[in-house]
């Protein structure tokens, strides 16, 4: 069973950047990796997912062009780039694991971290 703790959120302009990291506990490398993200009063969305072998990157369009996906599976790290940073990317943003990495159904996600916070002032 993975356990997944994200870090690296916080408080940044718009225009700035953000790396965020996903440490999970074991066996990264048997799941897809993802993260998802949720603003207030929104629903939870899909950023972007990841092939076990990280042969294969998927993203959300909002965020495509912004935002890359890497893994490590020697370190366990699943990790999420973010530049340009807007106001509306503001939200938690949730690391997942799953089987699938082409998928953007939050149910197929079997393990979800706690979530960390990302703000974008304007």
């Amino acid at each position: 069973q993975a356990q997944l703790v994200e870090s690296g959120g916080g408080l940044v302009q718009a225009g700035g950047s953000l790396r965020l990291s996903c440490a999970a506990s074991s066996l990264t490398s048997s799941y897809a990796m993802g993260w998802f993200r949720q603003a207030p009063g929104k629903e939870r969305e899909f950023v972007s997912s990841i092939s076990r072998s990280a042969s294969s990157t998927y993203y959300a369009d909002s965020v495509k062009g912004r935002f890359t996906i890497s893994r490590d599976n020697a370190k366990n790290t699943v990790y999420l780039q973010m530049n340009s940073l807007k106001p509306e990317d503001t939200a938690v943003y949730y690391c997942v694991a799953g089987i699938l990495a082409d998928t953007r159904e939050p149910t197929q996600y079997y393990y979800w971290g706690q979530g960390t916070q990302v703000t974008v002032s304007s």
